[in-house]
């Protein structure tokens, strides 16, 4: 199984170059200062969310960020897979769902009720991965967001 290590504030160099390459594979865009600001939080130990770094710790070869919220649907806390990646030479060898069984387990042991993602809705690939791991579509519902 794919090793993970709970991300911290000494792992921000190791981090920082797989964000940058999701960031950009995803079109993502953001400044440095601004994916800094936004990561040290959760490196720090905030509530809100952690970041776990995929394979050997020297080395990672992706990243999962898990951010926390409440549903009183779910019965309690629930997170939500903000970003999940595995770096492109290493794809394909069901590492992604691997991390995605693993961390629910992990997770719900902390009292985790439910997780949820996001995926394109043209990425059929990447959904029959990740109904795999056990996630499934809500049809009645589609992610809206509002930026402030």
């Amino acid at each position: 199984m794919t090793a993970l290590h709970l991300a911290t504030a000494a792992d921000i160099e190791r981090l920082l170059p797989l964000v940058r390459a999701f960031h950009q594979e995803a079109a993502i865009t953001v400044d440095e200062d601004t994916r800094v600001e936004a990561l040290r939080p959760l490196l720090d130990g905030s509530p809100h969310g952690a970041i776990w770094l995929v394979g050997p710790a020297r080395a990672p070869i992706g990243y999962v960020v898990i951010c926390f919220g409440w549903s009183i649907e779910f019965g309690g806390m629930d997170g939500f897979v903000d970003e999940l990646y595995i770096r492109p030479s290493v794809r394909g060898r069901g590492i992604g769902t691997e991390v995605l069984m693993a961390l629910p387990k992990t997770l719900s042991a902390s009292g985790l009720k439910a997780l949820h993602m996001e995926v394109s809705r043209v990425a059929v690939r990447i959904q029959e991965s990740y109904r795999r791991a056990g996630f499934q579509p809500r049809q009645d519902y589609m992610l809206m967001t509002r930026r402030f």
